[in-house]
């Protein structure tokens, strides 16, 4: 199973290093010295990585043959992609690949079909399930203990707890806007609905 674990960025300095956004959560793993990877597109590739460090919280890597700025910033936007046997799982038990749970169909507890996962994005923050709704729409839901409460691979479900307005913003503006002109009885305001810090290791 081909996956893509990277996207490179800018050329960082003049000796072919380049920053890369990494879209993995095995970065040691899968973009550590000596990883050969396919490319899209392919014509750049195969990159076989020769170095990698951290600087300023982006990892900057460096590949065989390419050795000086011009040749790091003709890879700008370059996909990196990994060869994965699909069967493969990571070691904690609470971990998961993009690819177990892309597809799976997400619900609320008493089973309301949400939507079907059709993407994993990574922001350094945390990640976000990309959910298409049965009406075509999408809807990003994080992926936070608080929110997704079980994950059941072999039912392929997801059963989620969202905040109100998390599924439905349109319903949630226009319910402030009925809350604006209606006549207020009494001090106070609407209380807002805070979301918890990323899960880690997903």
């Amino acid at each position: 199973m081909h996956l893509v674990v990277a996207r490179i960025g800018r050329a960082h300095g003049i000796r072919g290093e380049v920053t890369v956004e990494v879209r993995t959560d095995e970065p040691e793993l899968r973009l550590g010295p000596g990883a050969v990877l396919a490319t899209d597109p392919a014509s750049t590739g195969p990159l076989t990585i020769e170095t990698g460090r951290v600087h300023s919280g982006r990892l900057l890597l460096r590949f065989a043959g390419v050795n000086d700025r011009n040749a790091a910033e003709a890879l700008r936007n370059t996909l990196l992609i990994a060869d994965v046997d699909p069967e493969e799982t990571p070691e904690d038990p609470d971990e998961y690949y993009d690819h177990q749970l892309v597809d799976l169909d997400v619900v609320l507890a008493d089973g309301t079909p949400v939507g079907r996962i059709t993407e994993i994005s990574h922001l350094p923050s945390q990640d976000l399930f990309i959910v298409e709704r049965p009406d075509g729409e999408e809807v990003m839901i994080p992926f936070v203990e608080e929110i997704v409460t079980i994950i059941d691979l072999g039912e392929q479900r997801i059963v989620v707890d969202p905040p109100p307005g998390l599924l439905d913003d349109r319903a949630e503006i226009a319910s402030a806007r009925e809350a604006e002109a209606a006549p207020a009885e009494g001090p106070g305001g609407p209380e807002g609905h805070g979301q918890g810090p990323a899960k880690d290791g997903v």
